[in-house]
């Protein structure tokens, strides 16, 4: 983002923006473990279903990984938990909420809004990257995240990036989020759902990473009530829809053919994690946990 492209976000912090941080946080881990909690059920509903492919394996379940950020300083600066899962529905799916802080490197504050003068900042988040073993079950991405310098605002959004396209899954994905934005503002989900056909394209294949979904960063309308609960929103609209499509095909069988166009679809989207992704950005210029930021590159990946 270019001096020139910033947003210029209305309102200064307000007075109780420690307890705003405060809450944020703790919805993020609330949500963490309700997402959790509705994975490992899936797990455990799926008994044996591909053992001929890929042999008996146990429910998966979520080991938790907590870690510091420390400053230069040698001081602590915050620090988050990783939430990582190996089972016989999710090959991989990793759930991070993380409350970091300290100071932009220079050359990034530029770019931040509020960091000018004042580089300090405060960020709190949650991020799912789901890779399924089926190549039926697409790959999803969901975060929300908020952010504090001396503006405040919040941002996320949710993705679906199936192998095997699916105009049924792609349908009630949409419709849930619609629903969500629906409920705060009918211009939201055009716009956020344009943003994120924009936003999760790879320019140098000139080809979407996915079906899309909703994306939104910046969003500070001066009712920072409203902007928490539509960011809340989303997460829940995320839990309430994507179940749901893992239930509907995780006992599909697949081909070669089918597992190999997984692979190269998970080729593309290590492609734009690590070449375009902003929270990925974000986190390695802040000095975050690397394997918490790289956590959503897939497990298995191929290139033709």
């Amino acid at each position: 983002m270019s001096a020139a492209e910033k947003p210029n976000l209305p309102s200064p912090l307000p007075a109780d923006i420690d307890a705003r941080k405060a809450a944020t946080s703790a919805w993020h881990e609330s949500l963490r473990d309700r997402i959790c909690a509705a994975f490992e059920a899936i797990e455990d509903e799926a008994g044996d279903v591909h053992a001929a492919r890929i042999g008996p394996l146990a429910a998966g379940r979520f080991v938790r990984t907590p870690w510091r950020r420390p400053s230069p300083d040698g001081a602590e600066a915050g620090g988050g938990v990783t939430a990582m899962m190996k089972g016989r529905v999710f090959e991989k799916v990793g759930v991070n909420v993380s409350a970091v802080h300290g100071r932009f490197a220079p050359e990034f504050a530029k770019a931040i809004p509020g960091a000018d003068a004042d580089p300090r900042f405060w960020a709190s988040g949650i991020s799912l990257v789901a890779h399924p073993q089926s190549p039926r079950v697409p790959a999803v991405h969901m975060n929300t995240r908020f952010i504090v310098t001396q503006k405040a605002w919040f941002g996320g959004g949710s993705d679906l990036t199936p192998s095997l396209p699916d105009a049924v899954d792609s349908a009630t994905f949409h419709a849930a989020l619609k629903a969500a934005c629906d409920r705060f503002d009918p211009s939201w989900h055009p716009r956020f759902k344009a943003w994120c056909d924009d936003y999760f394209y790879l320019p140098h294949r000139k080809e979407a990473r996915g079906v899309g979904g909703i994306f939104f960063d910046w969003l500070d309308t001066g009712d920072r009530d409203r902007d928490a609960a539509f960011a809340r929103a989303v997460g829940e609209a995320f839990l309430g829809v994507y179940p749901g499509i893992v239930r509907r095909h995780f006992r599909e069988g697949w081909s070669d053919d089918d597992r190999r166009r997984q692979l190269v679809r998970r080729g593309r989207y290590a492609e734009f994690n690590l070449l375009y992704d902003r929270g990925t950005q974000f986190g390695l210029k802040t000095d975050g946990n690397v394997e918490a930021i790289l956590m959503s590159l897939p497990p298995l990946a191929a290139w033709p």
